[in-house]
């Protein structure tokens, strides 16, 4: 499979790829040094438009704006370079750290993570109504999230332990129960990161200082990977007009010596027979 590197902004944490149809726009974060950027693969033009708060993942809102989660539990939404509205002004369990990844559930409810010292991040559900409900707490570092594609199965990553867990979730009231684990990563693969659910229902787990993305079956069975030539794969999402280009983000541009020439870099990953599925549409606040 041709892997390319379409974009190197040497991200210290390059994360959150989002494909954004309307536009027909990838978009991505640095979280640690707080900017946001986008490429357009038609005319392959990319740029920075955003520089602010960290943000530590966001969801495409259902008018087309974006949800930022940000610094201290801040959410914002965000259009053509420049905030709009405030739904959250701060989450006082997260004023001492910040968001780490989101996603959208299929009734447009948000599920996003934070990390704060001392190993006490959470998980919470973010409502349409804006109002904020905690699922977890004592989280060590939140990270990739995914929903099935029957809708009845929730997936969350929780890195420090090595684990992919799996919920049961009901659509209607946006509840998880019965807590397992799906993966339990081996360390020699590197950490589990960010993910994403592809059309036949396969699972994508990104490898945080493993240098690949793997993919595995409903079963939680390893059957491919792809290797990246940097460290600290970070997450990945599918994009394209028909959900066949996969995206990878990457981290460590700090220190390509230690990381690889393009660590923090974009890559693309084309001439396979995967394909994605477009992301569910946050609604929230509207």
């Amino acid at each position: 499979m041709p892997i390319e590197m379409v974009a190197d902004y040497a991200c210290v944490c390059g994360e959150g790829p989002l494909w954004h149809p309307d536009e027909k726009r990838l978009y991505w974060t640095d979280i640690e040094t707080g900017r946001i950027f986008w490429f357009d693969p038609k005319t392959g033009r990319h740029e920075q438009c955003y520089q602010g708060p960290r943000v530590g993942g966001f969801t495409l809102q259902e008018d087309g704006k974006l949800l930022l989660l940000r610094d201290k539990g801040n959410i914002v939404t965000f259009k053509d370079g420049r905030v709009i509205d405030t739904i959250v002004d701060s989450l006082p369990p997260a004023e001492t750290g910040r968001f780490n990844d989101e996603i959208a559930d299929p009734q447009g409810r948000g599920f996003a993570g934070t990390i704060v010292p001392g190993g006490q991040g959470r998980l919470y559900r973010i409502d349409t109504d804006g109002s904020v409900h905690t699922l977890l707490t004592e989280q060590g570092c939140p990270n990739g999230m995914a929903f099935s594609k029957d809708q009845r199965s929730f997936y969350y990553t929780n890195t420090p332990d090595l684990t992919v867990w799996q919920f049961d979730y009901d659509k209607a009231t946006g509840q998880t129960t019965n807590k397992r684990a799906f993966i339990h990563a081996d360390k020699k693969d590197g950490y589990p990161d960010g993910m994403t659910i592809d059309a036949d229902d396969h699972f994508w787990s990104a490898r945080w200082d493993g240098s690949c993305v793997i993919r595995y079956s409903p079963q939680g069975e390893e059957v491919s990977r792809i290797e990246l030539p940097t460290l600290k794969v970070s997450s990945i999402t599918f994009g394209g007009d028909d959900y066949t280009d996969i995206y990878l983000t990457t981290a460590g541009g700090g220190d390509k010596a230690k990381n690889g020439q393009t660590a923090g870099a974009l890559y693309r990953v084309t001439g396979h027979s995967f394909r994605g599925r477009p992301e569910y549409r946050s609604r929230v606040g509207l």
